[in-house]
């Protein structure tokens, strides 16, 4: 399987589940996204 074939997969997928990021501004960097989700991580009560 090709790079092309992978991409073009990846490209032609009908789901996405990127709910979690809806908060997160267009052009944000890894930084920022790491930061929202741990955000989120911490709103969480735990289970234990």
């Amino acid at each position: 399987m090709g790079v092309n074939t992978v991409t073009q997969n990846m490209s032609n997928s009908d789901t996405a589940d990127d709910a979690h990021l809806t908060d997160v501004p267009d052009g944000a960097g890894c930084t920022e996204i790491w930061e929202r989700l741990s955000e989120g991580r911490d709103e969480e009560p735990d289970d234990e």
